[in-house]
C-alpha cells in the first residue's frame, strides 16, 4: 500500500512519550471496535486510519474486533461489510478477527468479582425508575433500595439472571459506585441486562448481555491492547472505562485517548439519521451512492486512496471541527486525475451527420488512454458518418463568447477532424434533431495544416464505435451546510436533485467490459464507474463520482443561499 501515514498530531506525541519510558514494553497496540448494526460511513475512515496507520507506523498492530453485545441490533451482513470495508481501505489485521463475544464467559466471571468484592449489585428497578432516581447534571442521584443486598443475595440472583429464571427487565446488574457523582456515567451504570434472544455468535447460550460501556474497556485489557483511541464522546466515560479496570483483575489497563470525530458539512454522519434515510426509501439502501456509507462513496467511484489522503488531511485533534466536503472531492479528483484512463461519453446526445464522409466506411483513429501518462497506451476509437455531441455543445443563435459548435462555424473533434456546421434539422415541435456537417479530411488526428485556429474542441463518439448507457449524476445528498441545523427533520434539507438519471446516453464500446467501481474520465465532462449494482453487458449504467471541477463553489443552490465556508474548512 502506497499509504501516507497519519501525519504527526498529539496521541503520536502521547505514544512516542510512552516509548520513551518503555511503558507497555515498548510495545504498541490499538483496535478498531466497530459495533455490527450497521455500515461504516466516512466518520469511521477516520478511526480506521488512525488506528490502523498507528499500528503499522510504531511497527504494532491494529486489531479488528466487533463489539457484539446486542443481539437485537446485531446481524451477520453487517459484519461482513464492515470486514470488506476495511479491507478496501486497504488495510489487515492478520489472520484473527476479534470479537467481544469471545469474551462472554470472562466478562461474566469479572461481573462476579466485582459482586464478591461489594462493587455490583442486582437492581430491580424498572427503567422509568431508574431514570428518576439517578438525578439530573445539577442534582445528585438516589440510591437504589436494593443498593444494600447481600453479596450472597447478588451472587444467587445473579445466578438466576444467567439461567433465564427472570423476564426481560425485571432485573439488572448495576456498579456501586457514586450516585452523588458530577459524572452521571458513574451513578451506578447497568453492566448486565436480561435479552432473552439468540446472538449471531453465540446463539442461545446466553440470556444476559453485558452493557457496552463494561465490555468495551474489558476487551481490550483481554487482548493487550495499549491506546485505546476513541472519539470525544466517550470522554466523560473514561472515569467509568478506569473504574472497571481498576477493581476487576484486568490482564492491563489500556490507556484511553479521546480525538474529535470528522464532521462533513452537507452530510450527516449519525447511524441513526442514515438508517432513517434508508427505513423512509430517501434513498435506495444503505449503499446508495449519495450516502457517506464506504459501500455507497465505493459503489460511485472513491477510492481508498482518496480517503486515505483525505484522512491524513485533516488531521487529528481535540477540537470539534466542520470539514469542507469539497476537499474530499478534491482528493478524489486529485487521484483519479493521476489515475483515471479517459474516454468519452455523450450524455446527452445530439445526432451529426457528415454529408461528405463515404457511408458505410468507419476509420479507426488513436487517442490517449492518459494525455500526461504516457505508459498508460493507447486506444482506437471509431470515426464513421454518423456521430454524437454533446446537445450543449451546439447552439443555434450563439453569442460571439460561445466557441462550440453553431451554424457556419468550425470545431475540432478530439482525436480526430475539423467539422463545420451546414444545416440543423429539427422536428415538429421546434426541437433541434440533427445537425448536417462537413469535415476537412487534411485535419485527421485534430490538427491543420494550413495552421488554421479553432477555439472549440468538442469530445464525440460515433454510432459503430458507442454503445447505449444509463447514467446516474450524483450530487450532494442535502443543499444545507449543516442538515442537522433542522432539528425538527434534518430530511427537510434533501436536494431534490440528488440524482438524476440520463438513460439514453452513448460511451465509448471498450466500456462494455469496464470493471465495476473502476472510474474513468469522461473527457469534458467528469469522472464516471460502471456501478456494480445496476449495470452488466446488456445494460451499462455508469456513476458519476465527481466532476472535473467543484461546481458547489460558485453555484447558488435554487432556493437555498450560497453555501459559506465554515472557519475550519478547508479548500
Amino acid at each position: 500500500m502506497e499509504d501516507e501515514n497519519i501525519k504527526h498530531n498529539f496521541i503520536k506525541t502521547i505514544i512516542n512519550e510512552d516509548l520513551e519510558k518503555g511503558k507497555n514494553n515498548g510495545q504498541v497496540v490499538t483496535r478498531f471496535p466497530p459495533e455490527p448494526n450497521g455500515f461504516l460511513h466516512m466518520g469511521h475512515s477516520k478511526s480506521i486510519c488512525l488506528n490502523f496507520g498507528i499500528g503499522k507506523e510504531f511497527n504494532g498492530k491494529c486489531n479488528l474486533r466487533f463489539d457484539d453485545t446486542n443481539p437485537e441490533k446485531e446481524e451477520q451482513k453487517y459484519i461482513d461489510a464492515i470486514i470488506e470495508d476495511v479491507h478496501w481501505l486497504g488495510f489487515d489485521w492478520g489472520e484473527t478477527i476479534h470479537y467481544a463475544s469471545d469474551y462472554f464467559h470472562q466478562l461474566y466471571d469479572f461481573a462476579i468479582e466485582l459482586i464478591k468484592k461489594n462493587k455490583a449489585y442486582v437492581c430491580a428497578l424498572s427503567a422509568e425508575e431508574m431514570r428518576k432516581y439517578r438525578g439530573t447534571l445539577t442534582e445528585p442521584g438516589k440510591d437504589s433500595p436494593d443498593r444494600n443486598r447481600s453479596v450472597e443475595e447478588n451472587l444467587k440472583l445473579f445466578e438466576s439472571m444467567r439461567k433465564g429464571e427472570f423476564e426481560e427487565g425485571a432485573y439488572v446488574l448495576r456498579a456501586k459506585i457514586d450516585m452523588a457523582s458530577p459524572n452521571i456515567n458513574l451513578r451506578d451504570p447497568i453492566i448486565y441486562r436480561i435479552k432473552k434472544m439468540d446472538h449471531p455468535r453465540t446463539g442461545s447460550e446466553w440470556c444476559i448481555y453485558p452493557m457496552y460501556d463494561f465490555t468495551h474497556g474489558l476487551s481490550d485489557a483481554i487482548e493487550g491492547i495499549t491506546h485505546s483511541l476513541c472519539t470525544l464522546e466517550f470522554q466523560d466515560h473514561r472515569p467509568l472505562y478506569d473504574w472497571i479496570l481498576d477493581e476487576v483483575s484486568a490482564p492491563c489497563h489500556p490507556q484511553q485517548i479521546e480525538f474529535a470525530r470528522m464532521n462533513l458539512n452537507f452530510t450527516v454522519l449519525s447511524k441513526r439519521k442514515l438508517q432513517k434515510l434508508v427505513e423512509n426509501h430517501h434513498v435506495e439502501g444503505w449503499d446508495d451512492p449519495r450516502l457517506p456509507t464506504l459501500a455507497g462513496i465505493r459503489r460511485r467511484g472513491y477510492t481508498p486512496a482518496s480517503i486515505r489522503n483525505f484522512c491524513n488531511i485533516i488531521g487529528v485533534s481535540k477540537k470539534e471541527s466542520r470539514i469542507d466536503v469539497g476537499l474530499l472531492e478534491d482528493c478524489l479528483r486529485s487521484d483519479l486525475n493521476e489515475h483515471a484512463p479517459r474516454v468519452m461519453g455523450v450524455l446527452k446526445p445530439l445526432k451529426v451527420t457528415i454529408e461528405n464522409w463515404p457511408e458505410g466506411k468507419t476509420e479507426a483513429l488513436d487517442a490517449a488512454n492518459h494525455p500526461q501518462n504516457p505508459d498508460m497506451g493507447k486506444r482506437e476509437v471509431i470515426f464513421s458518418r454518423e456521430i454524437f455531441i454533446e446537445q450543449d455543445d451546439f447552439m443555434e443563435d450563439a453569442p460571439k463568447k460561445f466557441f462550440r459548435l453553431a451554424p457556419g462555424r468550425e470545431v475540432r473533434l478530439r482525436y480526430a477532424y475539423f467539422i463545420t456546421c451546414k444545416e440543423v434539422i429539427k422536428d415538429d415541435t421546434g426541437q433541434i434533431t440533427e445537425l448536417i456537417c462537413t469535415y476537412d479530411p487534411a485535419t485527421r488526428g485534430g490538427d491543420s495544416p494550413d495552421g488554421r485556429k479553432v477555439k472549440g474542441t468538442l469530445h464525440w463518439v460515433s454510432r459503430e464505435g458507442s454503445v447505449p448507457a444509463e447514467i446516474n449524476l450524483y450530487d450532494r445528498l442535502f443543499l444545507n451546510e449543516d442538515p442537522e441545523a433542522d432539528t425538527d427533520d434534518f430530511t427537510k434539507n434533501l436536494n431534490p436533485e440528488s440524482l438524476v438519471v440520463l438513460k439514453n446516453s452513448r460511451v465509448e464500446k471498450s466500456l462494455v467490459n469496464a470493471v465495476p467501481e473502476k472510474a474513468y474520465q469522461f473527457e469534458r465532462t467528469g469522472y464516471f464507474c460502471t456501478d456494480s449494482k445496476e449495470s452488466s453487458p446488456d445494460k451499462l449504467v455508469f456513476n458519476r463520482a465527481v466532476t472535473l471541477r467543484d461546481t458547489w463553489a460558485k453555484m447558488k443552490p435554487k432556493g437555498k443561499p450560497r453555501p459559506k465556508k465554515t472557519k475550519n474548512a478547508k479548500k
